[in-house]
């Protein structure tokens, strides 16, 4: 199969790695704005060739966008207005604003919206691993409003990768997707600016910064040119998950100033429940 990447970056790049390693893809295509990041996926190999846009939809029979969340606004329209024949698959970690961005073209059906719950801390080809998304979920959405042919092709795609398929419509998607991911990388920003701002020995948190704060601070060295739209498009959701950690803060923040060990004892043991759902 012809494959053309729009956006080489950590996900593109790795999603490249991994079509050519389980040879789904014959001929990759990449299309790349940054003419660095274009270079670097040619010296890596990610891609065959760079084309443009018109270029690499021509020759494509799969086209997966890759590009941040606020990019797909007008690049999925532009897109489905090239294509014919060829599948389209968006692998952006909003929904709902994307899919009503084209609710009503007249190729919507050869969309199929994806979100590989997969990635990184890091960003462009140079971050692009292989396996990443091996074991990993891939939420599909709204898959009634796409064709069945490129469903079938999309779900043999990421189930030949090793992913598990889960299906919700957009909206559930971004919902769920700001409980269990975007609160996570706001918590590790606030927990990174907390210490750059308390702990003014660069040598120190080198030193002690292993283990739990260096898992949990992880993800502040994701790329704000990533994450910014993701937060814009779903702020909503982000807003309503974040009032209520920063409600669980308070407690937490109340317990110590009261010396209340033992309620703060009960509330770890209550958060210890997480045990259940993740292993």
């Amino acid at each position: 199969m012809k494959i053309a990447i729009v956006g080489i970056g950590l996900i593109g790049g790795s999603l490249a790695l991994e079509l050519r390693r389980t040879g789904i893809a014959t001929r990759l295509m990449g299309v790349e704005a940054n003419s660095r990041h274009a270079s670097q996926a040619l010296e890596r190999k990610l891609v065959d060739e760079i084309c443009e846009l018109p270029d690499a939809i021509r020759k494509a029979d799969l086209v997966v966008l890759a590009v941040p969340v606020n990019a797909l606004l007008h690049l999925l329209p532009a897109v489905l207005d090239e294509a014919d024949r060829q599948i389209v698959v968006e692998v952006g970690s909003t929904k709902e604003k994307i899919l009503q961005a084209v609710a009503n073209h007249p190729r919507r059906g050869r969309l199929v919206a994806s979100h590989p719950m997969a990635g990184t801390e890091y960003s462009g080809p140079e971050a692009a691993v292989e396996k990443l998304f091996c074991g990993k979920n891939v939420v599909l959405c709204n898959i009634d409003e796409s064709d069945p042919d490129a469903v079938e092709q999309v779900k043999k795609m990421y189930e030949t990768l090793g992913c598990r398929l889960i299906y919700m419509d957009a909206a559930s998607h971004d919902l769920h997707a700001a409980y269990v991911s975007h609160i996570s990388h706001i918590t590790s920003f606030a927990l990174a600016l907390t210490v750059l701002e308390k702990e003014k020995e660069e040598k120190a948190i080198f030193d002690l910064a292993s283990g739990g704060f260096a898992s949990t601070v992880r993800l502040a060295k994701s790329s704000p040119d990533t994450w910014i739209p993701i937060f814009q498009q779903n702020r909503h959701n982000v807003l309503d998950v974040l009032y209520e950690h920063i409600h669980q803060l308070k407690r937490i923040k109340q317990m110590l100033v009261d010396e209340d060990y033992e309620g703060f004892y009960k509330l770890i043991q209550e958060a210890n429940a997480i045990r259940k759902i993740i292993h």
